[in-house]
């Protein structure tokens, strides 16, 4: 389940399944980029952003620039986790936002995200003037 706080927050569950884990039953460190690329994608579908339309008809698409993560500690299998979504910075060509994915009490997983837009050619791009409005 997932929903959007009014000051723009978003939270995101995921159980973690066997499949998300290693042989050790613990959580393989590149599925946490998986598990908050799946919150982003939620959180920018619920603010009413269509990614399809942003490509089709404006000819740009959202593309992470940057990633800062910190490994806290281990999920395992069957746990619950959540992925608290918050934006800290929308500049005219560049959103940076945290990412927690936390079990309980316990911050598991962290990460700064910097997204930006690309063309169709893949060069830099403007954010959209209604998405830098929404982010505000």
């Amino acid at each position: 389940m997932a929903d959007r706080a009014s000051n723009g927050a978003h939270r995101f569950d995921i159980r973690v399944y066997y499949e998300d884990t290693d042989m050790a039953g613990i959580v393989y460190y590149a599925n946490y980029l998986k598990f908050i690329e799946r919150a982003r994608s939620d959180w920018v579908r619920q603010m009413g952003i269509d990614q399809n339309a942003m490509r089709e008809d404006g000819g740009v698409a959202f593309a992470v620039r940057r990633i800062e993560a910190d490994y806290l500690t281990s999920a395992k299998f069957d746990d619950e986790l959540v992925v608290h979504t918050q934006v800290q910075a929308v500049t005219g060509a560049r959103l940076v936002m945290e990412q927690i994915v936390s079990r309980g009490k316990d911050t598991v997983f962290s990460a700064v995200v910097t997204i930006v837009c690309i063309n169709e050619a893949g060069q830099p791009a403007r954010l959209p003037a209604n998405i830098r409005l929404m982010l505000h």
